[in-house]
């Protein structure tokens, strides 16, 4: 009979995304008046590997940052110095016994843009990644101009794209809010208009808020520590809507209590338009609250927002297989995917 052995998940480290933009501000206040940036237009191979890859780094030879576990440093690292001067793009190619080495899953390559940061710029990018907070860098493609954009809902705007193309800011900040939206970290390359743009989102970790107590609770906030998630239980209602009332993009709320009390908690929530709201429960349980919620003004678009009965249909049997259900559907709600197997699929495997 095979056994699986217990793997206890490491406390998550601190963020590197925090680390660069600490780098960031501390270049911008020290005098660096540009700083260079180095991102990934285009990539093949190197299996499942996050988006917003991210490297900076000073004319003098300072970096912070890293793109695919380091190991396209040799072409990266000297990008980063001279794209403070100048936008220009490289071709990077590693070998199938370097990336593994790295600790990526195969070989291959990718078409790197290094492109200058001006301090302006730099600043408030590197204090939205250090706090944590949700920020979008857009350039164009050929890193001639950029655009920082960060807050909760990307409000603060700072430089621009335009060069006698008006409306460009505009559309590629609406678009920017758009996959903020899904609320998961993403690379897209776009046209807006005429104009071909690089546009990094970074959406802060996930939290997970676990409502109500059981073992269900217990298994998915163990789900979450593996994913390098936050989380914690409250049971009280005053706790849930104080947390629900500061919810952003990337945080997730999931009820597991039937109490109708907590119907006030999840109006909050869609009221606040912010983050994944699930609640557990049998047919017969969601259609209580949803009549509850129906009677109390909640419209049939703004019940769309709860996710119940909360999970994909994996036939999960156990408090585990419920919470791998769970947090499934929660990354597909934040990549804005359909569930479904990757042998059924013919899109970009991974993010």
């Amino acid at each position: 009979m095979a056994t699986l052995a217990l793997v206890t998940a490491p406390a998550p480290s601190i963020d590197p995304r925090r680390e660069l933009g600490a780098a960031l501000r501390r270049w911008a206040a020290g005098g660096t008046g540009t700083v260079g940036v180095v991102r990934v237009l285009d990539r093949h191979g190197f299996g499942t590997v996050e988006s917003g890859q991210l490297l900076a780094g000073t004319a003098d030879g300072e970096t912070a940052g890293l793109l695919y576990l380091g190991a396209l440093d040799d072409s990266a690292v000297p990008l980063a110095g001279a794209a403070a001067g100048l936008p220009q793009t490289r071709t990077a190619h590693v070998a199938e016994s370097a990336a593994l080495r790295a600790g990526l899953a195969c070989a291959g390559g990718a078409t790197l843009l290094g492109h200058p940061l001006p301090a302006a710029l730099a600043d408030p990018l590197g204090a939205a990644l250090e706090d944590a907070r949700p920020a979008a860098l857009v350039s164009t493609i050929d890193g001639e101009a950029a655009l920082v954009l960060t807050g909760p809902d990307l409000e603060e705007v700072h430089g621009t794209l335009e060069d006698g193309t008006p409306g460009l800011d505009a559309e590629a900040t609406a678009a920017a809010r758009e996959l903020l939206r899904r609320g998961a970290t993403v690379t897209d390359r776009r046209t807006v208009g005429d104009t071909e743009i690089l546009l990094d989102l970074w959406v802060p970790v996930p939290s997970v808020l676990v409502v109500g107590s059981g073992a269900i609770g217990e298994a998915l906030l163990a789900q979450a520590a593996l994913l390098g998630w936050a989380g914690r239980t409250v049971t009280g209602l005053d706790e849930a809507r104080a947390a629900v009332s500061a919810f952003t993009e990337a945080d997730v709320v999931v009820l597991l209590d039937h109490a109708p009390r907590f119907d006030a908690m999840l109006i909050d929530g869609i009221r606040r338009g912010r983050g994944f709201l699930g609640a557990l429960g049998s047919r017969r349980t969601q259609a209580a609250r949803r009549e509850r919620l129906l009677r109390a003004g909640v419209t049939e678009e703004e019940l769309a927002a709860i996710h119940g009965p909360v999970g994909l249909d994996l036939g999960a049997r156990t408090p585990a297989e419920t919470a791998v259900s769970i947090v499934a559907e929660v990354i597909a709600a934040r990549s804005g995917r359909a569930a479904r197997a990757l042998g059924t699929s013919e899109g970009k495997i991974g993010g």
